[in-house]
């Protein structure tokens, strides 16, 4: 079985920073890539940044120079650095791997974390 586990999130005030983790663990063979989406409420769930496996990390337009994706040296991990955040940044925030299952080799499958509540607010 395989889980992506975030944490980090909260309440903040506008300007502040907050960094999530996500470490995913289980019967995982190979991850492609790893990505935080976020769902604001009303609204559908929208990409924020991805990680590649190899390379480096990507921030979507509307957060690009105030968020930055990593993996912090740690296999099967990605985190969410936010900085300047903004109350447009209130969501739930969700980890997404996509992976190869141990026990289905050759099969990419996506897998998304339970999310975590961000919350800007003065």
């Amino acid at each position: 079985q395989v889980r992506l586990v975030e944490s980090g999130g909260g309440l903040v005030q506008p300007g502040g920073s907050l960094r999530l983790s996500c470490a995913a663990s289980g019967h995982i063979s190979s991850i492609e890539y790893m990505a935080w989406y976020r769902q604001a409420p009303g609204k559908q769930r929208e990409l924020v940044a991805t990680l590649p496996s190899t390379g480096t990390g990507n921030v979507e337009d509307s957060v690009k120079g105030r968020f930055t994706i990593s993996s912090d040296n740690a296999k099967n991990t990605a985190s969410l650095q936010m900085n300047s955040l903004i109350p447009e940044d209130t969501a739930v925030y969700y980890c997404y791997a996509l992976l190869i299952d141990f026990f289905k080799p050759g099969r990419l499958q996506g897998y998304f974390g339970q999310g975590t509540q961000v919350t800007v607010s003065s």
